[in-house]
């Protein structure tokens, strides 16, 4: 668990910099699932019903968020380059960056993965861990990350009795998968992950209660935690009411020039009056980690 009391500056290593509610005219706008942060501030994140949005952080005094400069919105395309239809072929889940510049793109009830060379391009076949095609509907690889060393990291958010999700490590072309185990805490779903530096990666997680509404947990795997069969990760901070509590469902990390890492977490509004579309960034300071055992 976390060491310290969450406040509005500071969960546990994460210093707080800052929080949106994103919204915008367009009806095409919302579900906002996954998310990739440059360290120049750009970021491009993915809909629930077939869409990219793009944008630039912009920051005030002592780096805090102010703004998204320049959005976008625009559709994912299929492999002909049509535009996806929101519903079962374009429900978009998870979001990550190859060494090579490509966007692999996982998507669920339709369980598979599409790569992009860029958001305007068409999404080409990407090899996906074998025996995805059996997961429930709606609880597919709602995590993807790139990990330091290139390799692949997929969680999918179906649990089993003993509390473990499927995981899996792939090559970075998808040619290979091997299977693994994730643990995530008590009542929890794993959402997403971002890769470290370090070779280590973060891990988001939601919890959803019809009387206290949404929790979400971040997490953290080392880099040596990878090489055992089920994947323990270590808590770093919670999110739970009074906080700014949402259905968080995207992370990603950025490296800054002085070493530290942006750490930005967005939800998803499941285009309801009674969510929101939230971006909160923090800075973390790597060194913090280490003092963190399992």
């Amino acid at each position: 668990m976390s060491d310290e009391a969450p406040t509005l500056d500071r969960l546990g290593p994460l210093q707080f910099r800052g929080a949106l509610a994103l919204g915008g005219d367009d009806r095409a706008f919302g579900g906002l699932s996954g998310l990739l942060l440059s360290a120049d501030g750009t970021i491009i994140a993915i809909t629930d019903q077939a869409h990219w949005f793009r944008g630039r952080i912009e920051r005030g005094g002592e780096g805090m968020l102010t703004g998204i400069a320049d959005p976008r919105l625009s559709p994912i395309r299929d492999s002909n380059g049509a535009a996806l239809r929101a519903g079962r072929a374009g429900d978009a889940e998870a979001l990550a960056l190859l060494p090579d510049g490509r966007l692999l793109v996982a998507f669920e009830r339709w369980h598979r993965i599409r790569a992009f060379a860029d958001p305007d391009a068409p999404g080409l076949y990407f090899p996906a861990p074998p025996g995805i095609a059996t997961l429930v509907a709606n609880a597919g690889l709602e995590t993807l990350a790139v990990l330091a060393d290139g390799r692949l990291f997929a969680i999918a958010e179906a649990a089993a009795d003993d509390g473990t999700c499927p995981a899996w490590l792939g090559s970075g072309d998808g040619s290979s998968w091997t299977q693994r185990r994730y643990r995530p805490g008590p009542d929890l779903v794993p959402v997403d992950a971002a890769g470290l530096p370090d070779g280590g990666a973060l891990v988001l997680e939601r919890r959803v209660s019809v009387l206290t509404g949404f929790t979400s947990r971040i997490a953290w795997l080392p880099r040596d935690a990878f090489a055992r069969d089920v994947l323990e990760p270590v808590e770093i901070a919670a999110i739970a009411p009074p906080l700014a509590s949402d259905n968080y469902e995207a992370i990603a990390v950025a490296r800054r020039e002085d070493g530290a890492l942006d750490v930005a977490i967005l939800s998803d509004d499941n285009f309801s009056l009674f969510q929101r579309n939230i971006l909160m960034l923090f800075r973390l300071d790597p060194a913090a980690l280490t003092t963190r055992s399992r």
